[in-house]
């Protein structure tokens, strides 16, 4: 059994991406998108990571299925050693009817036997391949697709993940899973803050502004607005700390970005300083901070 989060990091290199979702956490994160913003109402969904009813995707959609008003729930499996197989359940008339459509290849989501589908459906749900995240989000960005997805934390850190969340295309969901399954059945535990839900779907968290109540006179006075060496802003330690009435651009950590809302602020830049290098205060480099300035 794994012990702690770095075993996320090994099985990674390991290419062992083989991380099975809860389905508490599944049902904690969805219920939002599903219940209360309605965004899978007459929607054709994709699971194109989760074969069939072997995957908690499949089991939490299945016994949503009237409840959010799906049209069509497409899953398709990764198969090491066979042809996989696609599992479709459709609302016709006044009833449900499940089929299975066999493919040539084996599932992989990157074959164009297998992207057919996504052309067909409207939302992509899923936890992809933590080694694959980039060409996974790539491939349903070129598709146009509205998706909610999980994905390791540090892939904010991505050049081609970061820019999407600065021109506002993805942003994060509202949890982080506690934990995941194993092939052999085994959890993966203490994996709370190692991974996040990405998303495109409007959620009411965007619209919540973060609470500023410090003055940036009292909060310089402690100490905690530095400057930066290589780059004309200060450093913000905690997103709590971000100054009231400071109009000029900070650096904060990425943590930021759970409480983000793109009418209050604008991200200016990340990581590094106008020379190229990472920011840096008296000439020690600052961890991964996001630089933004308020609207």
């Amino acid at each position: 059994m794994a012990r702690n989060g770095s075993n996320l990091k090994k099985a990674k290199v390991a290419k062992n991406d083989e991380f099975y979702t809860r389905l508490e956490d599944i049902e904690q994160e969805l219920r939002v998108y599903g219940r209360k913003c309605g965004h899978f109402k007459d929607k054709v969904i994709l699971c194109p990571c989760d074969e069939s009813e072997h995957t908690n995707f499949y089991k939490h959609f299945m016994m949503n299925f009237e409840e959010y008003g799906l049209k069509k729930l497409i899953c398709v499996g990764y198969c090491t050693n066979r042809p996989a197989e696609v599992h479709i359940v459709e609302k016709i008339d006044d009833g449900i009817v499940e089929k299975n459509v066999q493919l040539v290849g084996n599932g992989d989501f990157r074959n164009e036997e297998t992207q057919k589908f996504f052309d067909e459906c409207d939302v992509v749900v899923t936890n992809p391949p933590f080694s694959l995240f980039r060409e996974f989000v790539a491939l349903i960005m070129e598709k146009n697709k509205k998706f909610l997805i999980i994905g390791n934390k540090n892939s904010i850190s991505y050049k081609e993940i970061f820019a999407l969340i600065r021109e506002n295309k993805l942003w994060l969901g509202y949890t982080s899973p506690a934990k995941f399954i194993q092939p052999d059945s085994n959890e993966m535990k203490n994996m709370t803050g190692l991974t996040r839900w990405f998303t495109n779907l409007e959620i009411p968290k965007r619209e919540e502004k973060i609470d500023t109540r410090i003055e940036f006179a009292h909060g310089d006075s402690k100490g905690w607005y530095q400057k930066y060496d290589n780059y004309d802003a200060i450093n913000v330690s905690e997103t709590r700390q971000i100054p009231m009435d400071y109009e000029k651009v900070m650096g904060v950590p990425i943590t930021f970005l759970d409480k983000y809302n793109p009418k209050q602020f604008k991200i200016v830049g990340f990581r590094k300083g106008d020379d190229g290098l990472d920011l840096k205060v008296n000439g020690k480099d600052t961890y991964c901070r996001i630089l933004i300035q308020k609207m």
